[in-house]
């Protein structure tokens, strides 16, 4: 059983975004909260001390929201699992100041296009992802959940991606040196 405040995900890449809306749909997910464009800034101090300890610090700006972030280190396993605790900031600049007072920076942005995706009562969700290096379907709930919607969505475990944005952009960015240093879509 999943346990509060940890967060138990996959990700399945995506070739054909209106095939994948469609196998969404076809599985009985419905949009629980429209396509919204969703911006990432991971904080951390210059050593980069909270990267090489697994961990993350992250302001998110979305929908005209601003949500702060803590991810604790991932466990090894076919699903990524990892402690979460998140809050929604009253004023994103503002808490962008107080962690640069703190001595944090940025260390890496990342955008998307995120919708989400709920199947009646079910515990978990899936959000179908459009980021500047591909397509990406997110499963998220018990470990048992994501198997089953995962096969019934056509995918199989030797396809489940446990990775971060921040490590399949450097994958990218080691093939593609026009990419930059983050993960944003050309502005």
């Amino acid at each position: 059983m999943r346990e509060p405040g940890n967060e138990v995900e996959i990700k399945l890449r995506v070739g054909d975004a209106d095939r994948a809306r469609q196998s969404l749909e076809a599985a009985g997910f419905r949009i629980a909260r429209g396509r919204v464009f969703e911006s990432d800034t991971v904080y951390d101090r210059p050593g980069r001390e909270l990267r090489r300890a697994g961990l993350l610090l992250r302001l998110r700006s979305a929908g005209g929201n601003a949500i702060l972030t803590f991810k604790g280190r991932a466990t090894d396993g076919r699903h990524k699992t990892r402690e979460e605790i998140e809050t929604a900031v009253a004023d994103g600049g503002a808490c962008a100041a107080i962690l640069e007072r703190l001595g944090y920076e940025p260390s890496f942005r990342y955008e998307k296009y995120r919708t989400e995706y709920a199947r009646g009562e079910e515990p978990g969700r899936v959000l179908f992802d459009e980021t500047p290096i591909g397509k990406f379907l997110e499963i998220e709930g018990e470990p048992g959940w994501i198997d089953a919607v995962a096969r019934e969505l056509g995918f199989s475990e030797s396809e489940y991606i446990t990775a971060t944005y921040a490590r399949l952009f450097a994958e990218y960015a080691r093939n593609h040196p026009e990419a930059g240093r983050d993960m944003i879509f050309p502005h």
